[in-house]
């Protein structure tokens, strides 16, 4: 009897061991998805050896897309998966994760480029305008590498430009290379007139702004800072919206055409005045001591 009971000891040690059951299939509320494919093991958690199959095209980069768990069960039938534990979910989110690629940082990348091209002066200098409709792009999460202008051409003025951007290690730019083109335009700042004014009248700090204006457009004696416009008058009619020159401007006039004016002579030991009227306007300092008399604006006495 021992005997009997030792065989069949010795026979359960080494008797095969059961195999492990297997886990049953259970579908994920959520997948992050980083290339253009949707595959088993996205969406299914223990799908065997059914994982990488692929099964639904993924989102556009930077976008989200909910898939009916209905929808799932039928793209999972012809592997036999159909009958998986979905846990109570009606839709699982897919995400595709993005770099966005701002027009501010696509604008700036050319600017730099075109940045003393032909004669264009600075960066901060450069006003572009572009001839394509320009919005934000999307491109791989994974291309982490700096925006790159790979081709650039300028026409002999420098005014029209070609380029193409690149990102390297972005299959999507790659397939469709960024090409895009435009007009730039070199730019300085100038003080431009708020209001409109009358000959005469004598330019108050609200008076102006500063503007950047296209340097084709602005004269060589522009000016641009506003301590070189406060506290003088108009030579002429100004519009609003005028750049100034220094040409445009004067002295502030004291004594105006026709004004009853006070004339002074004065040397050691003698003092003469005498009445008169302005025949033409006058500023201050317009009288002046040349060639051993003063010169003042015409009047008569």
């Amino acid at each position: 009897m021992l005997r009997i009971i030792a065989i069949a000891a010795l026979l359960l040690l080494t008797a095969p061991a059961a195999p492990a059951e297997t886990a049953r299939p259970s579908l994920k509320p959520s997948a992050t998805i980083a290339g253009e494919l949707v595959h088993i093991g996205d969406l299914v958690e223990h799908p065997g050896e059914f994982a990488g199959v692929a099964i639904f095209q993924a989102p556009d980069l930077g976008t989200s897309g909910s898939v009916p768990t209905a929808r799932v069960r039928d793209a999972l039938r012809p592997y036999g998966l159909a009958d998986l534990d979905a846990g109570g979910l009606a839709e699982v989110v897919v995400t595709r994760p993005s770099r966005a690629i701002t027009v501010r940082e696509i604008e700036s990348r050319i600017v730099r480029a075109l940045a003393g091209q032909r004669g264009l002066g600075a960066a901060d200098d450069l006003k572009l305008s572009i001839d394509q409709s320009l919005r934000t792009i999307h491109v791989e999460a994974s291309a982490t590498a700096e925006l790159q202008v790979v081709r650039l051409s300028i026409d002999p003025y420098g005014s029209r430009f070609g380029v193409v951007l690149d990102i390297p290690g972005s299959a999507i730019l790659r397939r469709t290379p960024l090409r895009l083109s435009g007009r730039v335009t070199a730019t300085e700042e100038a003080a431009v007139l708020a209001r409109s004014l009358q000959r005469g009248d004598v330019i108050r700090p609200g008076d102006f702004a500063i503007e950047r204006r296209p340097r084709s457009e602005l004269s060589k004696d522009g000016i641009s800072r506003p301590e070189h416009a406060v506290g003088l008058a108009a030579r002429r009619p100004l519009r609003s919206g005028q750049a100034l020159r220094h040409a445009d401007l004067m002295k502030p006039e004291l004594v105006q055409r026709n004004d009853t004016v006070t004339l002074l002579f004065e040397v050691p030991g003698i003092l003469l005045t005498v009445r008169g009227k302005a025949m033409e306007a006058g500023a201050v300092n317009t009288v002046s001591w040349r060639d051993g008399m003063w010169i003042a604006p015409k009047t008569s006495p």
